[in-house]
């Protein structure tokens, strides 16, 4: 896999396998998963919100239909996955921009409490076994520029997303990361940091990611330093 301009392939001391990047709707998770594919040569796994159908919907019209939203996420996902066991060459190299336990987080946020039931069935039935990652990238920013960052990059759909609903979510993240200790956590203040543009804001987070030498840390640089 080529390296994007600008990119320097690393191979510093710590080169996670399988880095998953998490964080809520605008924070930059896909464009940094992309950027870390290419400078750790991995591939890349993408999940499919153009792909679902419901999603306008649901951000148009809300609730009613929040449960086919989140079972198409829940059936992607959870056959993304299963792909990866299928496939030795993929299983063990690979960035991605979401892990599926935050399919059942926005559940919880969405669902009402009988919605809530028939979806726990169903993700039990499928028996989900998703591959441990070597490093989760935890996003944070505030809400307000998600906001900004949403009406900036211009998707149609997103344009409708409910500030309340936003919060909600970061809420939701914030909770499920603080206790979060099935891997290696770099937790990273990306309110200020241009990952896709600044070529010094990512070197210094591919540097942070290189030195990673415990099971939590945190990444919160000061933009007019770098």
């Amino acid at each position: 896999m080529a390296a994007a301009p600008g990119d320097t392939v690393r191979t510093g001391p710590f080169a996670p396998k399988f880095i998953a990047v998490e964080g809520p709707i605008g924070v930059g998770k896909t464009t940094l998963a992309r950027r870390l594919a290419d400078t750790f040569r991995r591939p890349v796994l993408l999940e499919p919100a153009a792909e679902n159908p419901f999603l306008n919907r649901f951000y148009r019209e809300g609730r009613r239909y929040a449960l086919p939203t989140q079972l198409f996420f829940l059936l992607h996902r959870a056959d993304q996955i299963a792909r990866l066991h299928d496939d030795d060459l993929i299983g063990p190299l690979l960035v991605a921009d979401f892990l599926i336990e935050k399919d059942r987080l926005f559940a919880e946020v969405t669902l009402d409490a009988h919605e809530m039931t028939l979806y726990e069935q169903i993700y039990r039935t499928l028996d989900i076994r998703p591959p441990r990652p070597d490093l989760v990238i935890y996003l944070q920013a505030p809400v307000s520029v998600l906001l900004d960052r949403i009406r900036r990059r211009g998707i149609g759909y997103e344009q409708r997303i409910a500030t309340d609903y936003l919060a909600s979510l970061s809420d939701a993240y914030a909770e499920f990361f603080h206790f979060y200790d099935t891997a290696p956590l770099l937790i990273v203040n990306a309110a200020e940091i241009d990952f896709a543009h600044n070529e010094r804001h990512y070197g210094a987070l591919v540097a942070q990611i290189e030195a990673m030498d415990s099971v939590r840390q945190y990444f919160n640089p000061n933009p007019t330093l770098l």
